[in-house]
């Protein structure tokens, strides 16, 4: 029996930078296998700061612009409604670029990291909290990373 593939909705907002939504969706399907969640819906929107700010003020009560945020559809009172329903990913892609040059690194790799990143916020990983949970999130975002590159 063939194993499900997940269902991905990929959404551009930015007016100039264009993604090539093939590898995200690509970049995404591996993420998830490698976690053992396939059979999932996940939607993934790149944006710009005026947008994510927005979003960050309304969710987070944080006036900024961000470069990730994750809407994990498993947590809370209606968690259990649709098991299959995995959750948001919303990325700005002016603030992934901004980071992207300041590291050296092409816009695609801080792509890859905050699509990583924000799946992971999906399943639970946290950063914020104690030492221990951000040391597990940077073990599991460099285990997925590497794989990328094999």
């Amino acid at each position: 029996m063939k194993k499900a593939r997940p269902n991905i909705a990929i959404e551009n907002r930015h007016k100039k930078i264009k993604i090539e939504k093939k590898k995200v969706s690509q970049l995404a399907c591996s993420v998830l296998a490698a976690v053992g969640c396939t059979p999932v819906e996940l939607s993934i929107l790149f944006t710009d700061d005026e947008e994510i700010k927005t979003l960050n003020r309304e969710y987070r009560k944080k006036d900024k612009p961000t470069d990730v945020l994750s809407f994990p559809m498993r947590e809370g009172e209606f968690g259990d409604l649709n098991p299959d329903l995995l959750g948001d990913v919303v990325i700005s892609l002016d603030t992934a670029s901004m980071q992207a040059g300041e590291r050296g690194e092409t816009l695609e790799e801080e792509l890859n990291f905050l699509l990583i990143h924000g799946i992971l916020h999906l399943f639970g990983f946290d950063h914020e909290g104690t030492a221990s949970e951000a040391r597990r999130m940077q073990a599991k975002e460099k285990e997925l990373l590497g794989l990328l590159k094999q």
